[in-house]
């Protein structure tokens, strides 16, 4: 089977764009993916479009990803529309590779975007309440809720603005870990202090004001003990990624040595372990066959993009890859293994707390960082010798867990 590798990288800043249209982000990052794989439109013979709310807040409901596509001066070639919750980026860039190896093409597309931001804030916010079974949302908050029984809740720390209800979900886990692990406030606060540090140096973050871990504490509540900068604001921005195997990279004369392999790409789903068994959470089985397909182990990464929609979900996604044990990333965090010069770095373009978090676009901006890394082109962020980069990437909640979960493995070619 031809080996996979990722030729070009584009994105928009992220941010709020209430001026721009879909096809201006969507144009933008492709162009800017196209540049940098010094290759034509032409040249791409099939595309996935991911964007989770573009149906519910712009109304296009049907053939997004032909309509912008069309716009932008790519047609007539297969387009496939892809919702995977906050995972549907990477599940474009799945199914794009699955494509390749199959054999049906040699040069494919991911490009995801939204536009999150619109005037009504109640229609905004209320976009998050389809990622979950809509036949039982009050059971589905009590099923989570009770993650972190026995746990008391200080008084004077919810807002009274409206948020995610996913930010209750991050909450339970919180306390959950807390409860325990003996995880504490304070070393949370120290993830979304090290991500918001991290994208001071990223010129398409959405955010780029530094931030101490008492300034994280300090800062106004959103849910216990989630304060507002440990959470992912509401953004719109677009990323692409152009993948081929060999036969592309030698039709479109890409320079091979920028060109970065994919070692691994996986994707699962939700299981219904009990809530005692991490170890059988499917993030980390999904991990672990992706360090099987790639012949590696957690102590080969030298640097990692993780979905930290909140700083919690940065603590338990660095377990469920094993770069630590279970109970052991609070006082990594804290200790600043995760931070650029650290053991292993974490999320240098400031994660999704900074850098924002367009639902579609969210896993491609994620590769498109680590594919700078890989190439020593981070600037001021850069991971000193990072060659294998690991990224995960989940969205939507089943049972106790993300309904939908991607790893994929890279490394500098």
């Amino acid at each position: 089977m031809s080996d996979i590798y990722i030729v070009g990288v584009g994105m928009t800043l992220f941010g709020r764009h209430l001026e721009r249209s879909m096809e201006s982000l969507v144009g933008e990052a492709i162009d800017a993916s196209i540049g940098d794989a010094g290759c034509q439109k032409t040249d791409i013979q099939s595309a996935f479009y991911t964007s989770a709310t573009q149906g519910y807040l712009q109304g296009q409901t049907m053939v997004p990803g032909q309509i912008v596509l069309n716009k932008n001066g790519i047609e007539g070639i297969p387009v496939f529309n892809i919702e995977n919750a906050c995972a549907s980026g990477t599940s474009g860039f799945y199914l794009a590779v699955q494509m390749l190896q199959a054999g049906s093409c040699d040069v494919a597309l991911a490009i995801g975007a939204e536009k999150m931001n619109v005037p009504d804030k109640s229609r905004m916010f209320s976009v998050f309440d389809g990622a979950w079974d809509v036949d039982s949302p009050e059971e589905n908050v009590d099923r989570l809720l009770k993650l972190s029984d026995g746990f008391e809740v200080p008084e004077g720390h919810e807002s009274k603005r409206p948020y995610s209800v996913f930010m209750k979900v991050y909450a339970a886990y919180c306390r959950q870990h807390m409860r325990n692990y003996g995880t504490t406030q304070r070393q949370i606060a120290s993830i979304a202090a090290k991500n918001h540090q991290h994208s001071v140096h990223n010129p398409l973050s959405q955010y780029r004001a530094p931030y101490s871990i008492d300034e994280v504490l300090a800062a106004p509540p959103i849910t216990y003990p989630l304060t507002l900068p440990m959470c992912a604001p509401i953004s719109d921005g677009a990323a692409a990624v152009i993948v081929c195997n060999e036969e592309g990279l030698k039709r479109i004369g890409a320079d091979k040595s920028r060109a970065i392999k994919l070692l691994a790409s996986v994707v699962r789903s939700a299981t219904s372990r009990p809530s005692d068994k991490p170890e059988l959470h499917c993030e980390h089985l999904a991990a672990k066959e992706a360090y099987e397909k790639a012949g590696l182990g957690p102590k080969d990464m030298d640097v990692a993009e993780v979905h930290d929609a909140t700083a919690m979900g940065e603590i338990m996604h660095v377990e469920n890859l094993g770069l630590v044990g279970f109970g052991e990333a609070g006082p990594a965090a804290e200790r600043g293994e995760f931070s650029i010069g650290g053991r292993v770095p974490v999320n240098p373009s400031g994660g999704l707390e900074s850098k924002g978090h367009p639902i579609g676009a969210t896993g491609l901006a994620q590769i498109h960082e680590l594919v700078f890394q890989l190439r020593g082109e981070a600037g001021e962020r850069q991971v000193k010798n990072a060659r294998i980069a690991i990224q995960e990437n989940s969205g939507g909640i089943l049972k106790i867990e993300e309904a939908a979960v991607a790893i994929n493995i890279f490394s500098k070619n």
